[in-house]
């Protein structure tokens, strides 16, 4: 089976190369960077094409390209698609892409898939994607994916486009605006070495979070604070929480503090079944 994979030398376009390439599959890479293109391919050991070529020549395909730029790539090898082909787009976002892809490609089967992690995992055991199929073709495509990527340890999920990027407007949208936030505070405070060397755990895990975000891609994490539905109203709430404790700490409004604290941890304690574990789990994250 020859893969092609659109935009192959961006870091999730090789991640996904050198998977597949070590699952025996046939790889080829292609973009606009032909410099950068070549020079990945090699590295890689794969095959490198223009993107017409590389999708004409392939049994299915993998859309590995930034949001603002996947309709204009989508219209380009929409017409060196062919029947028989799968067709699967590797966005973080689910609703848009997709609709894009129903509009262009009317030939093979397309399927969105969100795999929810990034270049540096090592595999796909222990990883969680979410497919969103719309109709019947694509439910039994997304039923064989699942079933592959389950076998090699993943773990899957299905959902509607629209249902996905509404949780990921909590899930990627919210957490990165708060890391991005606390990044900016706590440069703006200055004390970063002197904090280092006397933090505890709960500060080192908001560092971990904050330094996470910020040492990656600025071009990935601004497509989905601009792009996600429905996150300007969830940071919007945000705010105003952020607002109502710091309003209570300058009051000094402790009771209530600590009685909204509470009413917090039995809302957390019903709805998270490893609630339980929250503590130990941020010794983990640290590596303690």
């Amino acid at each position: 089976m020859k893969i092609a994979i659109v935009g192959g030398y961006g870091n999730m376009g090789q991640w996904f190369a050198r998977f597949l390439s070590k699952e025996g599959k046939k790889v080829v890479i292609s973009g606009r960077d032909q410099a950068r293109l070549r020079e990945t391919a090699g590295r890689l050991g794969v095959e490198c094409a223009s993107n017409e070529q590389a999708v004409a020549g392939s049994d299915a395909v993998i859309l590995s390209v930034p949001i603002n730029s996947f309709e204009s790539v989508v219209k380009e090898i929409a017409p060196r698609t062919h029947s028989g082909q799968y067709i699967f787009d590797i966005t973080s976002i689910k609703a848009k892409p997709v609709e894009v892809m129903h509009k262009y490609i009317k030939q093979g089967t397309i399927l969105g898939i969100h795999p929810m992690f990034g270049p540096g995992a090592e595999g796909v055991k222990g990883q969680r994607f979410v497919l969103t199929p719309t109709n019947a073709q694509e439910q039994a495509l997304a039923d064989k994916a699942k079933d592959y990527l389950e076998g090699k340890g993943a773990k899957v999920e299905l959902m509607k486009p629209e249902e996905h990027d509404e949780i990921m407007s909590i899930v990627l949208g919210l957490s990165h605006f708060i890391a991005l936030v606390s990044a900016d505070t706590l440069s703006t405070l200055g004390k970063l070495k002197e904090s280092q060397q006397v933090s505890g755990t709960t500060y080192r895990t908001l560092l971990t979070l904050a330094e996470g975000v910020i040492s990656e891609d600025p071009d990935f994490y601004s497509s989905l604070q601009m792009h996600l539905p429905g996150l300007v109203n969830i940071e919007k709430l945000f705010k105003a929480k952020a607002g109502e404790w710091a309003g209570l700490v300058n009051e000094g409004k402790r009771q209530e503090f600590i009685d909204r604290m509470k009413a917090l941890r039995t809302t957390f304690e019903k709805e998270d079944p490893g609630f339980a574990a929250a503590y130990k789990n941020m010794y983990r994250l640290i590596g303690e």
